[in-house]
């Protein structure tokens, strides 16, 4: 059946990000719509974003579209070219191959929430605009490196 039971929604609260940047995704949570439904050619979420969350850090994607719409709350898209205030109903598009690093934060003081369509190319450069980061992912595998491509070591804690 197509229908997609809401309450059986596979719900991500982790990222793909190495340390440090893995904990700057501290008050956000995916609703898998398109995973729950079987998808596998565009992913469709809904990504909701406590007071002080951001959705991602500022990125790109080489080969995948996104696209992305407010369905609550006031959100903050912050590109490249600066901030833009969104409210229920206000979309955004990001093409492919278009290096116009983007995210989505909160600043209000009530959950906002937005829907995030996107392509999954069979092999994505997603480059990190804010940090020197670069995430490949091929094949099922992910691989961390900085934009030079050289490799990622996260940063070695200081000890007392």
């Amino acid at each position: 059946m197509p229908l997609i039971d809401m309450e059986t929604v596979p719900v991500r609260t982790t990222s793909i990000y190495p340390a440090p940047y893995d904990g700057w995704m501290a008050g956000r949570r995916s609703l898998q719509l398109g995973r729950a439904g079987g998808l596998t050619q565009f992913g469709v979420n809904i990504t909701v974003l406590q007071p002080g969350g951001r959705s991602s850090l500022r990125h790109w994607h080489l080969n995948e579209d996104e696209f992305l719409m407010v369905l609550e709350g006031e959100l903050t898209l912050v590109t490249d070219s600066g901030e833009h205030a969104m409210r229920a109903g206000d979309c955004a598009a990001f093409p492919a191959g278009r290096p116009e690093g983007h995210t989505m934060v909160n600043r209000s003081t009530a959950e906002g929430r937005f829907l995030v369509v996107g392509t999954k190319a069979p092999h994505e450069v997603c480059t990190y605009t804010d940090v020197d980061l670069k995430i490949e992912m091929a094949d099922g595998g992910v691989v961390v490196t900085r934009r030079d491509g050289s490799p990622y070591t996260p940063p070695q804690e200081e000890t007392a």
